[in-house]
């Protein structure tokens, strides 16, 4: 737990770059245009001084603290961190008992609680009175869902805001920043090529923290010129980071070369090329959601129904990403991929959809048979809608000779079973209606 003034603080030269860099105003904050634009709900809140409790929910490193800093800096606020790891319920207790002081003389607190989500339900009950009665203004961060991770009447009373990761081009704002602003390191001459700053927005990953801290790295072990400039070199920063600065272009040719090789390898079966390609995007610094979602396409159009728990092995790698981010996720992605290439394969899917997208195209018009519409109203039952109608369950076969196609494309084939894998049993299945519904 740690109370300060936010207007009497002065700058440590000792602190770490980010600390030294935290803005105090909202026009120095980068990233959550969404949130504190011009125009937008946050900025509006505060605008209008309508502030109340809240829970900023969203990655590390991309700004729930120092937007909360910001929040009692404009509100003129006493301004309370705690911890969830380090503070019980007597701390919480001692907290809010000089908070309802204050508030008695006239003066608002907020207490901001990091990674709220690690108070047990007796702590964030703790806190319920004291917002309900407007003692004080709680503002809680978290990295996990808080629909499943707060007490439902804490959560009931505040306002959940969603901040995203920042971007690269948010990253490399914040990063020459940094080497400009006296608070940082504008007060040397640094020599850095603007692709190690692309690198380190990269590696980054849309943590601040992680840039910041990568790019102070790089420059207290950049080599010092007869000059007495700070030259930071590629070598030196894939020490500080601990891996290849691989300059990646995620809208360049080799990201559509590289997504293409892992796509080719699984559909070929081939599990050592799928996860070395997988390996190559990764390590090159690719979003590892955006090679989650090409999973979950490759899932459908390749494998298909002939194993449909493709589907699920593919999506719950997507979800694992989100959770775990890089790098725990990687080896999520890696079973995956080996699954989607040993998975039977087949795009009956795909092209039957094809097929299906360019008659919808070319037939937009085509009228719902009327025996398939729904007769809810006396005017449309009196049009005959839902005249003739079969109820399936109704059947003993749990099947009906009642079409469901327009007219114009009666006996038109999308979905033709490739016969591999679950594919085999659908094909027999299918086969088995059809053959039901040729006869009189």
């Amino acid at each position: 737990m740690e109370q300060l003034s936010l207007f009497s603080e002065e700058i440590n030269r000792n602190a770490p770059l980010a600390s030294r860099l935290r803005p105090e105003t909202l026009d120095d904050y980068i990233g959550q245009e969404h949130l504190v634009g011009e125009g937008k709900v946050l900025r509006q809140m505060l605008d209008k001084d309508l502030i109340t409790s809240m829970i900023f929910w969203g990655p590390p490193g991309v700004g729930k603290t120092t937007l909360a800093r910001i929040i009692a800096h404009r509100t003129r606020a006493s301004f309370i961190d705690f911890s969830a790891v380090t503070s019980g319920i007597k701390e919480i207790k001692e907290v809010m008992k000089q908070a309802e002081n204050d508030r008695m003389m006239g003066l608002k607190t907020i207490v901001f609680v990091d990674e709220i989500h690690r108070f047990n339900k007796a702590q964030q009950d703790a806190f319920l009175p004291y917002v309900e009665k407007g003692s004080i203004i709680l503002i809680g961060a978290t990295t996990e869902n808080p629909s499943f991770e707060i007490n439902s009447a804490l959560l009931s009373r505040c306002k959940v805001f969603v901040l995203q990761a920042l971007t690269e081009g948010d990253m490399e704002k914040l990063l020459h920043r940094a080497l400009t602003d006296t608070r940082g390191l504008g007060s040397s001459i640094i020599n850095i090529e603007e692709k190690l700053i692309h690198a380190i927005a990269v590696f980054s990953d849309g943590d601040a923290r992680t840039a910041l801290n990568t790019l102070d790295m790089a420059v207290l072990n950049g080599r010092i010129d007869p000059d007495g400039s700070i030259t930071v070199l590629p070598e030196m920063l894939e020490q500080c980071t601990g891996k290849k600065m691989l300059l990646y272009d995620r809208n360049g040719e080799e990201h559509y070369n590289l997504i293409s090789a892992l796509h080719k390898s699984m559909r070929n079966s081939d599990p050592d090329a799928a996860v070395y390609w997988l390996s190559r995007m990764l390590e090159a610094g690719e979003d590892p959601l955006y090679v989650a979602r090409r999973l979950i396409r490759f899932a459908s159009e390749d494998v298909g129904m002939a194993d449909s728990q493709a589907l699920q092995v593919a999506v719950a790698a997507y979800q694992a990403c989100h959770f775990n981010g890089m790098p725990e996720c990687d080896v999520n992605l890696a079973h995956a991929v080996v699954y989607l290439s040993m998975a039977p394969k087949s795009n009956a899917l795909y092209l039957g959809y094809g097929k299906a997208k360019e008659d919808a195209k070319r037939m937009l018009t085509e009228p719902v048979p009327l025996q398939i519409r729904n007769g809810v109203t006396s005017l449309m039952r009196e049009l005959h809608y839902g005249e003739g109608y079969q109820y399936a369950h109704d059947t003993q076969e749990k099947l009906t000779r009642m079409k469901c196609l327009p007219e114009s494309l009666q006996g038109r084939k999308y979905y033709e079973p490739a016969g591999e894998g679950q594919e085999a049993e659908i094909r027999t299945r299918l086969e088995e209606i059809e053959k039901f519904r040729s006869e009189d």
